[in-house]
């Protein structure tokens, strides 16, 4: 069974990288597991990715509040950011529940040194508060995109946690200060295939759809009466004309229905046609393959061209050209 499993200080210590991975599968399988998230953070630690560790300890504390390991591995974390008050903090309620444990008063003295030290320095030479940092969000068909404004972001300062209608991200500022992000998503996401990238002067998350529905917000409980799938007319597409085939197919007369056409007029019919009796996925599955390959594919197989980009394909006897 999973709950068997143990990651002792030694198995860390030895590979902190291959054990950090074993303790993220075995968390996939018991979130609430409060001794592996301890461990879990204790290697965060040896790797120095300690927003991680802090965030790891104190999910522990609230699952077991009385247990004193995850208030040494939280001080110790909030140590190493400079965050010598919380630190101080988390050993003094640690020593209070084990006062055997001769490391707490160590961590004790330690913090207590230190905060002497900047209490000496004076208030003249504080950091000023940091400004706000803001973050918004768009979507597109497939993905929801969250963009945090922050600059300068060190290539290793982000730790994110994508969970399926959850994200709580921590972003180390150029300040040294932490953002800590946490949003609870209206729809579900796909984790898995979610991703984060840290540019000069932001950093993205790019968070999977499980459905290619519309979002009416970022956050809150999705209603499914609620739910509007995306409008296939308005296709993404860097085509300089669109064609709204919804429209062509409402503007037409019962005369033109009534005629009996020949040719390219027949065969336009006949895909307004099907276009008209179609489903959902025939309509995008039309609309993306005569968008992306410029007016020579038109599919109705939406489970063909949903998952590749339609390629051009002109007939034998004609060359395309770009103009």
């Amino acid at each position: 069974m999973a709950t068997e499993r143990t990651f002792p200080d030694s198995f860390i210590d030895e590979d902190p990288q291959k054990a950090l991975e074993a303790l993220n599968e075995a968390l996939q399988g018991d979130s609430d597991n409060a001794e592996w998230l301890c461990q879990r953070a204790y290697a965060h630690t040896i790797l120095k990715n300690y927003s991680c560790a802090v965030d790891d300890a104190k999910k522990a504390l609230q699952l077991q509040p009385s247990l004193p390991l995850a208030f040494m591995r939280t001080g110790i974390a909030e140590y190493h950011l400079n965050h010598y008050e919380s630190a101080h903090a988390a050993f003094t309620q640690g020593h209070q529940l084990d006062v055997t444990d001769k490391s707490f008063e160590v961590w004790i003295k330690r913090c207590e040194e230190v905060m002497g030290e900047q209490r000496e320095i004076g208030s003249s030479n504080r950091t000023p508060a940091a400004l706000p940092v803001k973050h918004d969000w768009y979507q597109t068909e497939s993905q929801v995109i969250i963009t945090v404004m922050a600059k300068n972001v060190p290539k290793d300062g982000v730790c994110v946690n994508f969970m399926e209608k959850e994200v709580s991200a921590t972003i180390q500022l150029a300040s040294g200060d932490n953002f800590n992000l946490h949003l609870h998503l209206l729809h579900p996401i796909i984790p898995q295939q979610s991703n984060f990238k840290i540019l000069t002067t932001k950093v993205e998350f790019k968070m999977k759809k499980t459905d290619a529905i519309r979002w009416e917000k970022l956050e809150g409980e999705g209603q499914e009466s609620n739910i509007k799938h995306f409008n296939p007319n308005q296709y993404p597409t860097s085509s300089h004309f669109s064609r709204k085939w919804d429209k062509m197919v409402v503007d037409l007369s019962e005369e033109e229905k009534n005629e009996n056409l020949e040719g390219d007029a027949a065969l336009n019919k006949l895909f307004q046609q099907i276009y008209c009796d179609g489903s959902d996925e025939v309509k995008r599955a039309m609309n993306k393959s005569f968008m992306e390959s410029g007016g020579t594919v038109l599919s109705t197989n939406w489970k063909d061209v949903g998952k590749r980009k339609v390629e051009m394909s002109p007939p034998e006897d004609v060359e395309f050209k770009k103009f």
